[in-house]
């Protein structure tokens, strides 16, 4: 068996063709209608307070074909509360599943027709509404309304095709607001947004790729100009398997500059397990029976069983032969088999585990109790142990689920769907095993919608192009690179807001959106935060000549640190531009001071005390008389 899991920066050297490397996005857009999918409610995010609360109960039902889905079964399993919050004006009876749901909100479909045609998408004459079974709490009602847009386009990158599967118009889902390990807390006024899921094929090629994928159709999307922005309204989950391994959902990304390293150490995951397979089959390594161990440690004075026991829970072990010295073997940066066992071990209602492989004294448990284990167990040398207290149900819930993954470590990669970790190690954590098609039913409250010839006439001519805006930004800018960039940033609509008014300096706002504003983040500041119509009022002060582009980029920083109203802070910081008649005396009073000074002189010295106030070629071209 090889060394220790390799780091990231060996994932560059991969060769996936070689690792029959397979990889798919879906990418989940809102859109920007006035109305929710299927009800009156505004389709926004409210920013108040909640006006009651509800919650629910949720169970695992049979899909089209009878067969229950295996995560709606996981989710079920863990019986948890779903309390939902509620918002005035915002959440309906619809939301929460008491009322049958409005017709299908025209506008939505009017967006989502543009967005398949530009993707070359084969449209149904007739689009039928399902429901897709969620029994997470994301939705009150369990289900999803989703409707099949199209299936079989395509999108053309760097000369070659990546083919896109379907599309879909669906409901979104609640928003988490808390979580407990028993409950969760979501907010309503999300429920119902309309949003389309565009997925590709499973056969980008590469981390790299993916990004550019999921770059490009975000492009596509935004250029509709009838999306939504802002943190959380696009997220990508990404798809990936390797030869050997099996098909793993990471949901959720929503930065696209780490999308390609958490996809690196997903591979690197997926093969670090394989080598662990390998080793485990070479030791002829078994999964071995649960045993109460309860009587045995009932003095113990190591705090996390003790606790258990003390409320009246119980200690179980589980046996697992040829495993010693595997639980502790690393699969990612920081996390290792045992880690990956702990994580299904939680789903039970647990905090964690014990394992063989960790130090026994660290968590209290002495020499002898830890021979007392293994005894009991009747381990030999090369075998391991888990250890899991807590509540009866959940101990047994939890020592089941592990003694599951523990099974799957000897076939190999689990199917599961996986959430970040940690943004800092670009590693993923288990949240449930991967959804399948019966999860999916149809829906009998909504009628069946017919597609007209003028409805794809109309979607064909309003389908984003993104070759012809980027031909109008280079003959706009002048300047291709610049161009490029924009077009492939998530400020290209901001861009259009902010240079709508004639008279705009087109070039100063990209430069500023693009690089000034890279350079605040990477500074520690939020820039991400300021509200589009700060940046309006910003600009436009800009164009009425009120103050200079040094004083711009004061202005922003005040901006991200939660200021608001642009006119009061260049007010506050004494930054109104000095022009005109006033920099003419200005420029005389300097004069006077330093009779005899040299026009470059005056220059420098006017520039080095009002900075911030003064505009250098205005300055310049006034000391050169022209």
């Amino acid at each position: 068996m090889k060394g220790g899991a390799q780091g990231v920066g060996a994932a560059a050297a991969l060769d996936y063709a070689k690792l029959g490397f397979m990889c798919g996005l879906e990418v989940h857009q809102r859109l920007a209608t006035k109305q929710k999918l299927f009800c009156a409610c505004p389709a926004e995010v409210t920013q108040g307070h909640g006006s009651g609360t509800i919650f629910r109960y949720q169970r695992a039902v049979a899909g089209e074909l009878g067969n229950v889905d295996l995560s709606a079964q996981f989710e079920e399993m863990r019986r948890r509360k779903f309390i939902y919050n509620l918002y005035e004006g915002h959440t309906c009876l619809v939301d929460i599943d008491e009322e049958p749901p409005h017709p299908l909100n025209t506008e939505a479909l009017e967006i989502a027709l543009s967005v398949a045609a530009a993707l070359g998408l084969k449209i149904s004459d007739e689009l039928e509404p399902m429901r897709k079974e969620v029994v997470d709490g994301s939705n009150p009602s369990a289900f999803q309304r989703t409707i099949l847009l199209g299936t079989d386009g395509a999108i053309r990158l760097d000369g070659h095709e990546i083919g896109i599967t379907m599309m879909s118009l669906e409901e979104e889902s609640a928003g988490i607001s808390a979580a407990t390990q028993d409950s969760i807390t979501y907010d309503s006024d999300r429920i119902g947004i309309p949003l389309v899921e565009i997925d590709t094929d499973p056969h980008i090629a590469s981390p790299q790729e993916a990004k550019q994928v999921a770059l490009h159709i975000g492009t596509l999307l935004r250029l509709t100009g009838r999306v939504q922005r802002g943190i959380g309204t696009i997220r990508q989950d990404v798809n990936v398997s390797i030869k050997g391994g099996a098909r793993v959902e990471i949901k959720g990304m929503q930065k696209l500059d780490t999308m390609d390293r958490f996809i690196e150490n997903e591979v690197l995951r997926q093969q670090r397990l394989l080598e662990l397979r390998d080793e485990l089959v070479r030791r002829k390594a078994s999964v071995g029976e649960v045993h109460d161990l309860t009587k045995q440690l009932s003095g113990t004075k190591a705090k996390i069983i003790s606790a258990a026991l003390g409320s009246g829970g119980s200690l179980l072990g589980l046996a697992l032969h040829g495993f010693s010295g595997m639980l502790g073997a690393e699969v990612n940066p920081g996390r290792r088999l045992g880690t990956e066992i702990s994580d299904y071990a939680k789903m039970g209602g647990v905090k964690g585990l014990i394992h063989s492989d960790e130090d026994m004294n660290g968590y209290g448990l002495t020499d002898d109790e830890a021979a007392t284990v293994r005894r009991e167990l009747k381990l030999k040398e090369r075998d391991a142990f888990i250890l899991i207290a807590g509540a009866n149900d959940n101990a047994s819930k939890a020592i089941r689920l592990a003694a599951d993954r523990a099974r799957q470590a000897l076939v190999g990669v689990p199917l599961e769907t996986r959430g970040v970790a940690s943004a800092e190690t670009f590693t993923t954590k288990f949240m449930r095993p991967l959804p399948g098609g019966a999860r999916m039913y149809p829906e009998t409250d909504v009628k069946p919608v017919g597609i007209t010839k003028e409805m794809l006439e109309k979607a064909a001519q309003d389908a984003p192009d993104i070759a012809k805006e980027r031909a109008r930004l280079v003959k706009e800018l002048g300047n291709e690179g610049l161009a490029g960039m924009l077009m492939m940033s998530q400020r290209l609509q901001i861009y259009k807001m902010l240079t709508a008014a004639r008279g705009s300096d087109r070039e100063f706002i990209a430069n500023t959106l693009l690089q000034k504003f890279t350079e605040l983040r990477r500074a520690g500041y939020d820039v991400e935060s300021i509200p589009e119509g700060e940046l309006s009022g910003l600009f436009r002060m800009y164009a009425e000549g009120k103050l200079t582009k040094q004083a711009v980029e004061e202005v922003l920083k005040e901006l991200a640190r939660g200021k608001r109203d642009a006119a009061k802070i260049v007010k506050a910081m004494g930054l109104e531009r000095v022009s005109g008649k006033a920099l003419a005396s200005l420029v005389d009073k300097v004069r006077k001071e330093a009779h005899g000074i040299s026009g470059k002189e005056l220059v420098q010295r006017v520039m080095r005390e009002h900075r911030l106030n003064v505009d250098g070629a205005e300055l310049n071209a006034l000391v050169d008389g022209k």
